[in-house]
């Protein structure tokens, strides 16, 4: 049994890897796996790094958080192309789409991790969090072994706890058809400071370990990736049969309609300049000191897979 963890499940973020496990195409390629949430993002790589999983499907810069300077994991694909957060306000401040200076003197709820590259994007873009008085929090009641962190920011916003939240398309969701928030942001369809849209991208990730004494399933996660993107892409209403099996109802009738919109991002190639990006963000960030190498950071002996046809 392939054990892999995402740092949040109900959610648009990493669902082809869940899909690839929840349709069968792990087993198409030899192996029972199995997914589940390990929150927050820190966690779940140091959950990898201390062999409790096989793989861990996440934000790719966050694999430094337990492999400093790319020491000890690889990553193995993309699971999807580009930073995949949205920046969301409280629909009664009437925020406008692409307006950041919005943020001063509010409450932004963000993940452990995640909010690094939130402080970041608001620097970039002029603004900075604390001469403006932007207090980037914790999201409550997003702890718990099957708590959705879009979800409870959607909800913390609508009870007031906070002002706007930085999180993922299916949050962003919810708080929109709620009419408790408004979309501000989109960083994978091009909003915000031009650099912010490559900061990271969702990846299949495993440990220098695995690649080396079992990479037979390194190949087969790949191709079972691979596998979920073609599947989707040509009937995303399948990801509703994922739904059903993982997500509360409302989230599983919501799931079909975000993977639609992020068809054009499934695609695991992971280009040099992509990684040269999210390292540079990652410097900025202070995750980072020194230059490395693109075949320390991808696991290059497998790249030939991305091209193939499954």
């Amino acid at each position: 049994m392939l054990r892999i963890a995402v740092p949040d499940l109900i959610s648009n973020s990493y669902f082809p890897a869940i899909a690839a496990v929840e349709l069968g195409f792990f087993k198409s390629e030899g192996y029972d796996a199995s997914i589940d949430l390990l929150f927050p993002i820190p966690k779940t790589f140091e959950a990898l790094r201390d062999g409790q999983l096989d793989f861990v499907v996440g934000s790719a810069h966050a694999t430094l958080l337990a492999f400093p300077e790319w020491q000890g994991a690889k990553l193995l694909a993309a699971v999807g192309q580009h930073t995949y957060w949205f920046l969301v306000i409280r629909s009664d401040l009437k925020p406008k789409h692409g307006d950041l200076t919005v943020v001063k003197g509010l409450r932004i709820g963000a993940a452990p991790g995640v909010d690094l590259s939130l402080q970041r994007m608001l620097v970039e873009a002029g603004i900075n969090p604390e001469k403006n008085d932007v207090q980037i929090m914790p999201i409550p009641g997003a702890a718990g072994p099957n708590v959705s962190f879009g979800l409870s920011a959607a909800k913390a916003l609508e009870e007031g706890k906070l002002d706007g939240f930085w999180a993922n398309g299916m949050g962003c969701e919810v708080a929109v058809r709620r009419g408790v928030g408004t979309m501000v942001l989109d960083l994978r369809r091009g909003d915000g400071p031009p650099a912010a849209r490559d900061y990271t991208f969702s990846a299949l990730v495993a440990t220098e370990k695995r690649i080396k004494e079992e990479p037979a399933s390194a190949r087969a996660a790949i191709r079972a990736l691979m596998k979920a993107h073609k599947a989707l892409k040509e009937n995303f209403h399948r990801a509703t049969e994922v739904g059903k099996k993982r997500f509360p109802p409302s989230e599983a009738e919501l799931i079909a309609e975000l993977v639609r919109r992020d068809l054009p991002y499934y695609d695991p190639t992971i280009p040099e300049q992509k990684v040269a990006s999210m390292n540079r963000f990652a410097k900025d960030i202070g995750l980072l000191r020194g230059e490395i190498p693109y075949g320390q950071v991808v696991a290059t002996e497998f790249s030939h897979l991305w091209k193939e046809s499954v």
